[in-house]
């Protein structure tokens, strides 16, 4: 599947109209041939052309894409359909008529190599009536009358063949290039059908390696390759490439596709942890980097970019438009080194309508009450940083970023990998510090796995029996703001915390009058073994509360008996989810004290002091 879909984009971009994004062309290449032989359908020559157009003082030859030649040595080697003339005509113009008639022979041979469905073209029908006239002698004379002749002779110039009528080289027409490119290289080349295309082509025994896969050897890695016995099947242990028979054209194309993608500064890729990570389409389309658009890192000249592309996205999604083909799919594929091969971490493909419904799935599970200055769509790199050791790309555990990706193409209801939570709360309790980015997080693992648990209630729930009695009804999602209906205990104890931290800078004169506040001595504890640690806070509390003013005191006192209400008792430990649900209380509630309040779901509702 990513064979084919990768050998596709490549015959897409072989044809692109740019011409730096062109990919070349397998077994092809551009060659400049100044002189064509038009001939008739029965080998008659009709004119010898001049490619040639001034450009300054020097004439410059018109460029065509023409089977790849052979590596020229001292030995005798002909191109199929275009060469130089003594390959061509068999005239010899440096005095050695013997080796002349060699290249000629040569050069003939190679088209009688030809199988048999390019036999039967016409094109080639033409040439071979060409070469095998019994005139040869009269054609000669023919070419000798022209003006242009001398300066054969003394150039010994590049020709090749057209059939009269037509507008391109014999050599181009599809029935010859497709025949030519499965043409054994030797008789000991095995043959085989391809597992990309299905056709029955010579097999390539060593695939190009493919570069630009981060931290994987510099030289390139591979995809398909077998090293040891144990990894081929019986009966293909003789050439490597028999085990996994890929043809050489459709080797070239995916490698060269995918070294495209990989390429530096592709717009189509992004790097994620570990994992190398390419986007593409079956068909040309303006969404082809909106992967690497919406999850890559913006660049300094133009920060907004993600952004922008993310509210283009969102906004495409509410509307329901999509100007695009149904049957044209979008590619996700991710790629981390192992030694000198390349594992696929992840592979999805998806329509562009559902793929944009995941990624704002994502946001949505992402979207989180922030200061003025926080991203509103945060780029996966900032998310991953957040969560490792000093917020660097080094300390990123290896498999975290590919397993992000893959939850998010997999869809709405697949959970988060466990480990960016288990980081994200590590964090925050090793800092003593929940950001926006890290709240983020834990809002879109606990949210995920919440739902995942609704589906799980839903499908138990149609197959139970009707006798059964229901389930404990699961637990909703968590709001991007402070939610005063949510009743969870672990959720209450960390807005308790966040307000008692408050009571504290309130006592002091404000925040930022402390040198450190409960938060930098008690969070750890109060996250994990709350019942060690709250009996001490409430009781400094008390202390604090003397402090303030009535109103501050009362107002304050009336939070406290509202987050209070249905906590029956501190628990002695709090699971890492659980943890997690404390860090959102408190940010919720802290970032709803330096909040103005903008409806009934706001702390202000409740006193809560200014």
């Amino acid at each position: 599947m990513i064979l084919q879909a990768l050998n596709s984009y490549y015959r897409r971009k072989c044809d692109d109209t740019d011409p730096a994004q062109r990919l070349p062309a397998f077994g092809l290449e551009q060659k400049e041939i100044p002189f064509v032989l038009e001939i008739t359908a029965t080998g008659e020559l009709v004119q010898l052309r001049d490619t040639r157009t001034p450009q300054g003082k020097k004439k410059v030859a018109q460029s065509f894409r023409v089977p790849q030649g052979v590596k020229k040595t001292s030995g005798v080697a002909a191109n199929l359909l275009w060469d130089t003339l003594e390959y061509v005509l068999g005239v010899d113009t440096k005095g050695k008529p013997e080796r002349v008639a060699e290249q000629h022979a040569a050069f003939v041979q190679r088209i009688a190599l030809l199988p048999a469905a390019a036999q039967a073209d016409a094109g080639i029908q033409a040439v071979r009536r060409f070469l095998e006239r019994e005139d040869k002698a009269q054609q000669l004379v023919q070419l000798q009358s022209l003006p242009t002749w001398a300066e054969l002779l003394e150039t010994n110039p590049v020709l090749s063949f057209r059939l009269h009528g037509d507008l391109a080289l014999v050599c181009q027409r599809p029935a010859v290039v497709q025949a030519a490119l499965n043409v054994p290289a030797d008789a000991d080349e095995r043959q085989a059908m391809c597992l990309v295309t299905g056709e029955f082509a010579p097999v390539e025994r060593l695939h190009t390696a493919i570069k630009g896969v981060w931290g994987a050897q510099t030289s390139g890695a591979n995809i398909v390759s077998f090293n040891a016995r144990a990894f081929e099947s019986y009966g293909k242990t003789e050439r490597q490439g028999e085990n996994a028979p890929v043809s050489k054209a459709s080797a070239f194309a995916y490698t060269t596709a995918l070294n495209h993608l990989l390429r530096k500064e592709s717009p189509q890729r992004i790097q994620v942890g570990d994992a190398s990570t390419v986007f593409w389409a079956d068909q040309d389309s303006e969404f082809e980097s909106l992967g690497a658009d919406v999850f890559g890192e913006p660049s300094k000249d133009d920060p907004d970019r993600g952004t922008r592309a993310v509210h283009a996205l969102l906004s495409a999604v509410q509307a329901g438009k999509f100007a695009e083909p149904d049957d044209n799919r979008f590619h996700t594929l991710g790629l981390a080194p192992n030694a000198a091969r390349i594992s696929i971490r992840f592979y999805h493909c998806l329509p562009l309508p559902e793929m944009a419904q995941r990624i704002s799935q994502h946001f949505n599970d992402l979207e989180m009450v922030r200061g003025p200055y926080d991203p509103p769509y945060p780029s996966l790199f900032r998310l991953l940083t957040a969560v490792s050791l000093q917020n660097k790309a080094d300390n990123i555990p290896p498999n975290l970023g590919g397993a992000v990706v893959d939850a998010i193409f997999a869809g709405p209801d697949v959970p988060y990998p466990a480990l960016w939570l288990n980081a994200a709360i590590g964090r925050s309790r090793a800092e003593q510090n929940v950001t926006y980015l890290r709240a983020a997080v834990i809002k879109a693992c606990l949210n995920r796995h919440i739902r995942r648990q609704l589906q799980s209630a839903a499908i138990s729930a149609q197959s139970a029996p009707t006798s059964t009695p229901l389930p404990t009804p699961p637990e909703k999602e968590f709001l991007p703001m402070l939610d005063l209906d949510n009743t969870n205990p672990a959720y209450r104890l960390g807005r308790l915390f966040a307000t008692l931290e408050r009571i504290q800078e309130a006592a002091a004169g404000g925040p930022g009058q402390l040198n450190a506040t409960i938060r930098d001595r008690y969070y750890g504890s109060a996250s994990s073994t709350p019942v060690a640690v709250f009996t001490t806070l409430l009781r400094l509390k008390s202390a604090h509360l003397k402090k303030l003013t009535t109103g501050q005191s009362v107002n304050f006192e009336k939070l406290l008996t509202e987050i209070l209400g249905p906590v029956t008792d501190f628990p002695p430990h709090l699971s890492l989810p659980d943890q997690g649900r404390f860090a959102l209380g408190y940010y919720h509630q802290r970032q709803a004290f330096f909040s103005k309040p903008t409806d009934s779901n706001t702390p202000a509702k409740e006193g809560t002091p200014s």
